[in-house]
């Protein structure tokens, strides 16, 4: 799994369909995911510390988390099934934990209130994120080529023998 961090709200130029995108720690990768205007709304408002007067769904339920007290360990965004993203809550009380299954988008606003990690997996990643910086990907093909080509079968077989040593 690798953690992403929620990078911002963007409106999708051709639907006007909001999309939340998610970015890896390092900048690489971005992962743009369709959510409803009531969700942007709501993830939006938690991005700028907004309150509202009276608690809105989310925050409502991460009060209900407190009150109970119950904590969101992470969210995992766990699968990506004919173009709609998977997530489960993981609540700890305790020793007890449990999963509980949500949309994406929720998850997201509940752990942005609660300050809680966005972790997704790494197939999902493979499958449905966008490269953010192209020069640091061809760079990392680059030397990974280079490490293949400078590589000598002498190199295995000393590897080997170091760690039937070590055995």
């Amino acid at each position: 799994m690798i953690e992403m961090k929620v990078a911002g709200i963007a409106l999708d130029a051709v639907t006007r369909s909001p999309i939340v995108l998610l970015k890896d720690g390092s900048d690489r990768r971005a992962l743009p995911i369709y959510i409803g205007q009531e969700q942007a709304k709501s993830i939006m408002g938690a991005l700028e510390n907004q309150r509202p007067p009276r608690p809105l769904t989310h925050d409502l339920l991460s009060n209900i988390l407190d009150v109970w007290e119950m904590s969101l360990s992470k969210v995992v965004i766990h699968s990506l099934q004919d173009n709609t993203f998977y997530a489960v809550l993981c609540l700890t009380k305790g020793e007890e934990t449990r999963e509980v299954d949500c949309r994406p988008s929720d998850a997201i606003a509940l752990a942005l209130r609660t300050g809680s990690p966005i972790w997704v997996m790494e197939e999902v990643i493979a499958d449905a994120s966008i490269p953010v910086d192209r020069d640091a990907d061809e760079e990392e093909r680059e030397a990974f080529r280079n490490f293949i080509a400078n590589l000598r079968p002498e190199d295995f077989i000393e590897r080997d023998r170091h760690q039937s040593s070590e055995s």
